[in-house]
């Protein structure tokens, strides 16, 4: 893959936020739909105004100092050793943290980072999916006068295209036989899920609706052939719950600058329990009424009726955007030639996000599958670094997940380890660590950790 198709792939997965409305070429429908549901979000939802100016934000256009909370449970692993790795996930190749906020000789958490620290974390050692507690480590990060003072930040959703180019570029890793399989498998996931894909394009291109919870439903049961819906799924519901929630709580987090983030991580684990410190999207499923039944005991200012419609016009869209290519809004898949590279021009992102879930458990390739995120690491930190962006963020929405980029150059940072008290924060020892730019394995991480392997964290 030669540079400037690398360049461009990654340049489209990020989302610069600046003034001025969003830019569309002629004739490009997606875009302007995309648009419109920008300024909806904005203007016709109770904490749309957070879309634009926020803490994360501000934080990003701050000064020369920028503090941030991580969250490990392999303490003594990273101090034997002296150095602190990233991860990849949604933050691509970055150490996952949240913005801190000082307050005298303490900081004040985002809450994004409390549920982190508080309940999230616990749950995941309640699961047996951690090593140790959990202990909070406060990362200083300082922004040289190169550093990009704009906001930027990248959507994984976005990434279909640079997972297909990068499995392209190291599927010689796999026998001849395993390369046909795996095609095979991926191919016969699409063609099983087309009658859905078929309706996102009806409801979102054609504009003709079908009734909103029998959508969801039909949506729900197609993660099954298609993992990344449910990703696609959470991102949308929480999406919603964040900007229509008007509760106690969410009140409260939009005086700080801080969409609610606890509404979604309660609904998330009290709906799959088990995916504290075992994170799989791909298990998220639930239909209409089970959302229905837990929405009215977490947040009973959310309206059903209107989260349903929201959600599969919002999802009609995401599908069409994020995995379809525009060859597909004519087709006549009933026409199609079930074929791999011949799908390549109707559905390329989605077959890249499909061989990037598959290739955890396919074969011989779960032994390979730490250098295909080690490969799109390095192409994130060669854009980051071209950009010079320190702090790249998780842009799906500026929920508060922020990360630092381990191979920027200048990059300069302090670690305190810190102990959480009723002032907030408190730094109560340096230690002697270094971010490395190299890819601790997600199997080792908070997200997806195993006892027995841990060495990491997040």
């Amino acid at each position: 893959m030669d540079f400037p198709d690398s360049y461009r792939l990654w340049a489209d997965s990020h989302v610069f936020y600046q003034p001025g409305p969003r830019r569309i070429g002629d004739g490009d429908f997606i875009a302007a739909k995309l648009a419109a549901w920008d300024h909806r979000m904005i203007h016709d939802t109770p904490n749309g105004s957070l879309l634009t100016g926020n803490s994360l934000f501000d934080l990003l256009r701050s000064g020369q100092k920028v503090p941030l909370l991580h969250v490990t449970h392999a303490l003594d692993q990273i101090t034997d050793r002296g150095v602190l790795y990233p991860s990849g996930g949604c933050l691509v190749g970055s150490v996952y943290c949240t913005p801190l906020t000082r307050a005298g000789d303490s900081y004040r958490m985002h809450n994004l980072g409390s549920y982190v620290l508080t309940r999230e974390a616990v749950l995941a050692e309640e699961n047996g999916h951690a090593l140790a507690r959990p202990t909070p480590l406060i990362i200083e990060v300082g922004l040289p006068r190169s550093a990009y003072r704009g906001v930027v930040g990248v959507d994984y959703l976005r990434l279909g295209e640079i997972h297909l180019a990068i499995y392209q570029h190291l599927e010689y890793l796999l026998a001849r036989d395993e390369r046909h399989r795996l095609r095979d498998t991926v191919v016969g996931r699409v063609r099983n899920a087309m009658p859905f894909l078929g309706a996102c394009v009806t409801r979102c291109v054609q504009e003709v609706a079908s009734d909103s919870s029998v959508f969801l439903d039909w949506l729900s049961d197609t993660v099954d052939h298609l993992p990344i819906l449910g990703y696609l799924y959470f991102e949308a519901l929480s999406e919603y719950l964040m900007l229509h929630s008007t509760g106690p709580r969410a009140g409260h987090a939009k005086a700080h600058g801080e969409f609610d983030n606890w509404l979604y991580k309660e609904l998330l684990f009290d709906t799959f329990p088990g995916m504290a410190g075992k994170f799989d999207l791909a298990r998220f499923r639930p239909t209409t009424a089970g959302l229905a039944a837990k929405l009215a005991t977490i947040d009973p200012t959310i309206d059903m009726g209107h989260l349903a419609e929201y959600l599969a016009d919002r999802l009609a869209l995401l599908v069409c955007a994020r995995l379809l290519h525009p060859a597909m809004y004519t087709a006549d898949w009933t026409r199609l030639r079930w074929e791999f590279d011949e799908l390549r021009p109707f559905v390329a992102p989605l077959l890249g996000h499909l061989i990037h879930r598959e290739l955890r458990t396919f074969g011989r390739y779960p032994d390979f599958y730490f250098y295909f995120d080690q490969y799109k690491a390095l192409q994130a930190w060669n854009y980051w670094n071209h950009m010079d962006i320190v702090l790249p963020f998780n842009a799906t929405m500026p929920k508060g997940e922020i990360g630092v980029n381990p191979a920027y150059p200048a990059l300069r940072t302090t670690v305190h380890r810190a102990e959480l008290t009723d002032d907030g924060l408190v730094p109560v020892e340096r230690l002697d660590v270094t971010i490395a730019p190299r890819l601790i394995d997600l199997r080792y991480t908070l997200m997806r950790a195993r006892p027995d392997t841990l060495t990491a964290a997040r």
